[in-house]
């Protein structure tokens, strides 16, 4: 009977596989009917074809959930700059997401594909970035071409014109949805979308492929609420009183040691005062928000440890108390081409432990483009 039983399970699974192979592509037209538009939308014609136009805004397709499968569009753009793709497994409410998309005006350049995921409305491109989350890829003006996106469980495969070789392979999609809507997104830049086409595939196992957490590196991190920064003093650490009252939220550090505060807390969305004019960047930034993370150094004796430390996109170190370091890594804000990307290399702390328990906190701030930090200790020297 549990033989027959097994048999009847594996046919009717070998069935559902097949079926799910088989299943034809979905042709959807550009039409309110099976989309929802949002910004600066619209049905359209270009290059003589019906289509969507989208410029600051989206189209998110109807009454369609994604797991796993295969989106093909056509698209065009005559603007010289703008950001333009894909996003997938959208959550319910629209917070969190998966985003694939293109940018005109760095065509050919490593970063011309960038892969993001958006945790708590926030953009993460500052916090994952490089192989996996860019590419370089030439984007055609003015004509119709053709882009893909595979989905299979945490991986991706992004096409651009050649449907042959992927232009970009994220192989661990980032923001942990599993199931989510699909729509056609443009930042800025008119752009237009015709021929869209999306099917499922089977589901795939889901298996993440994160990459080795280095050695030193400090995981085990608490959050605070988020603050607003502008009513602190940011040279100044929480006081005891503070810090006794403040609920503490532990969270672990993921491989390659990121503390991504937006999977935490909501991200902000201040307007930058100079991501247009450089002279602006030492105003302060009205809906800049911060969080204190804390963790304990335990040290074998009085000695001193660098700190190897990338945060996005203003911090201050405070040890036991004391300030040692303020920095801002905001994107524009060190040079006008500046992106502010996390490293661990780009700053370093050096820290006057003393025997036993050390606290560390960081106030960390966020303007843009990614909430959060990476800690490695390395010896002096090293």
């Amino acid at each position: 009977m549990v033989r027959q039983l097994s048999a009847c399970v594996a046919a009717l699974l070998f069935a559902s596989v097949a079926s799910a192979q088989m299943a034809p592509a979905l042709s959807v037209p550009p039409d309110t009917l099976h989309w929802s538009f949002e910004g600066q939308a619209q049905s359209t014609e270009y290059l003589g074809r019906k289509c969507l136009s989208l410029d600051g805004g989206a189209a998110v397709l109807n009454d369609f959930i994604l797991r796993d499968g295969v989106v093909d569009v056509d698209v065009a753009t005559p603007a010289s700059r703008g950001f333009f793709g894909i996003q997938f497994r959208i959550s319910g409410d629209g917070r969190n997401a998966e985003w694939v998309y293109l940018r005109q005006h760095k065509s050919g350049a490593p970063d011309a594909i960038q892969y993001t995921p958006v945790l708590n409305t926030g953009l993460n491109w500052q916090l994952y970035n490089g192989p996996g989350f860019t590419a370089a890829v030439d984007i055609p003006r003015d004509v119709w071409f053709h882009i893909r996106l595979e989905v299979s469980g945490a991986h991706a495969n992004f096409y651009v014109k050649d449907m042959d070789k992927p232009a970009l392979v994220v192989s661990d999609l980032k923001s942990d949805m599993q199931t989510g809507q699909v729509a056609l997104a443009v930042l800025t830049g008119a752009t237009f979308f015709s021929n869209f086409t999306i099917r499922s595939t089977p589901e795939a196992p889901w298996a993440r492929k994160l990459p080795p957490m280095p050695a030193g590196t400090l995981t085990e991190w608490s959050l605070s609420p988020s603050y607003d920064a502008l009513a602190r003093d940011l040279e100044r650490p929480l006081s005891h009183t503070e810090s006794d009252s403040t609920h503490w939220e532990e969270v672990k550090a993921e491989p390659p040691g990121i503390v991504a505060i937006n999977r935490y807390r909501d991200s902000p969305h201040p307007r930058v005062t100079f991501a247009n004019d450089f002279s602006k960047r030492l105003e302060r930034q009205p809906g800049m928000r911060v969080v204190y993370a804390r963790t304990t150094v335990v040290s074998p004796g009085d000695l001193v440890k660098k700190l190897c430390l990338g945060y996005s996109d203003d911090v201050s170190v405070f040890l036991n108390g004391e300030i040692l370091f303020r920095g801002r890594s905001a994107q524009y804000f060190r040079d006008p081409g500046f992106l502010g990307i996390v490293s661990p290399e780009h700053d370093a702390v050096y820290l006057p432990l003393k025997s036993g328990r050390n606290e560390l906190v960081l106030a960390v701030s966020e303007l843009g483009g990614g909430w959060g930090f990476v800690c490695r200790l390395a010896d002096v020297g090293n």
